[in-house]
């Protein structure tokens, strides 16, 4: 069973890969911790994936994680779980596609930064990665 939550997970982890790498290289500070972070993420990636297979298998029907909360809870909680796929989840994670996008296309073009301002309202900033993104997302729409 192939839905919408499998592409989410994907785009994320993809993106997160390249993004978080270097983080959790500075936070450790060691190559090998690194990869047992790794490690034991991947296992517990593999763990959940295994999981959703079971309830695939076990309800066949289409809608995916909608339908296991729908038969293990209520209907109420697939309903709010769909809307905050729909509102939440799958925006959130187009837009952090898309700022990492925007952030490893500054490394070609260096007029695309985080330090580079574009239009400042006060309150709120727009700098030329946020353009980027933005436009990613408008173009690929």
């Amino acid at each position: 069973m192939f839905d919408s939550t499998a592409i989410v997970i994907g785009s994320m982890i993809g993106s997160g890969i390249f993004i978080v790498s270097a983080d959790m290289a500075r936070t450790i500070g060691s190559p090998g911790w690194l990869m047992v972070g790794w490690l034991v993420t991947g296992l517990m990636t593999i763990i959940a994936a295994v999981s959703y297979g079971e309830l695939a298998s076990m309800m066949p029907k289409a809608g995916g994680v909608y339908v296991y909360l729908r038969e293990a809870f209520n209907p109420l909680s697939g309903f709010l779980y769909g809307w905050t796929l729909f509102l939440v989840i799958q925006a959130g994670s187009i837009a952090a596609v898309a700022m990492a996008f925007g952030k490893f296309l500054g490394v070609i073009i260096p007029w695309i930064s985080e330090e580079n301002v574009w239009l400042n309202l006060g309150f709120v900033k727009f700098h030329t990665v946020h353009i980027i993104a933005i436009s990613s997302i408008l173009f690929l729409s």
